[in-house]
């Protein structure tokens, strides 16, 4: 596991996501994960809503199901889900621009919920939902045990966890962690990375029987490429870019130089993008059965 060399809370997260909120919605929309390039010519917006497909259909999302988006953001895969599999979906988020945003888009029909709060301290009911998804918010958590087993407390028997997320590499030398894994871990507030071994023993020890691994990095890593272009373009025509880029008061300004990291950690191999799904077992007779 690599980890920052300095302290994230939980309000570092929010405070990062707060003060970046304009830029990240201006450079790459209200779905603020990868996108998912599957013949790789499409565009960015229709890439990231193909990964909020893949996991909903590896939650095996249907009409009426009741899920958890965890880490949720500006609330756009929520109201996918919601809207375009008619499933009932609680979102939560850290960030209180984000969560106003998501509130104010939300969709009418009374089928999608946004809560401001930490998924660590959730005040859900046990064993309420039929699937919790988590896109690239788990690194983000300070105590990765309790993110896991948060999610296997609110699953019903026979539900399912997918959780998209970013993972350091097993082996790596010191090089690249000196210069690109702790800072992207410091930089973009996430409290670890953990490797794809790490979340497999977490989800283990969750009492979660892992059912698909699944290595997404080669279809993902275009992200990044795109991100900082955009950035770089509009700090040339965008005047509000260039002030941020060069103020001091702006304690997330190096957020372009962290793109690049991320870029080229992908393109060392260092860095993984993996979908995990686990399945919370139920027991009849002894027996373990899959709903």
């Amino acid at each position: 596991m690599i980890v920052p060399g300095r302290i994230i809370s939980e309000q570092d997260v929010a405070r990062h996501y707060d003060e970046l909120d304009r830029f990240y919605l201006d450079v790459w929309g209200e779905h603020l994960h990868h996108g998912l390039w599957v013949s790789g010519k499409e565009s960015a917006e229709t890439a990231v809503r193909q990964l909020v497909d893949l996991v909903a259909v590896e939650a095996g999302i249907k009409a009426e199901a009741r899920v958890c988006d965890v880490g949720a953001g500006y609330g756009a895969a929520a109201r996918h889900i919601a809207v375009d599999y008619g499933a009932n979906v609680t979102a939560l988020t850290l960030s209180p621009a984000q969560h106003e945003y998501a509130r104010r888009h939300a969709p009418t029909g009374g089928n999608l919920e946004y809560i401001l709060g930490d998924w660590l301290q959730n005040e859900l009911p046990s064993e309420e939902f039929d699937a919790v998804y988590a896109i690239e918010c788990a690194s983000h958590m300070a105590d990765p045990q309790r993110f896991v087993s948060e999610a296997a407390r609110v699953l019903r028997p026979g539900g399912r966890l997918v959780v998209c997320a970013w993972v350091a590499a097993e082996q790596t030398s010191p090089r690249n962690v000196r210069h690109l894994l702790e800072p992207i871990c410091r930089e973009g507030r996430l409290t670890h990375l953990s490797t794809a071994r790490e979340y497999v023993e977490l989800l283990e020890e969750a009492g979660l029987d892992l059912s698909n691994f699944e290595d997404l990095s080669r279809r993902v890593r275009k992200t990044w490429p795109i991100c900082l272009t955009r950035t770089i373009r509009r700090s040339f025509w965008k005047p509000q870019y260039l002030r941020y880029l060069t103020s001091r008061e702006a304690t997330n300004r190096i957020f372009l130089i962290t793109m690049l990291r991320i870029w080229l950690a992908y393109r060392a191999g260092v860095i993984r993008y993996i979908l995990f799904r686990a399945t919370k077992p139920s027991h009849h007779g002894g027996q373990t059965v899959e709903a």
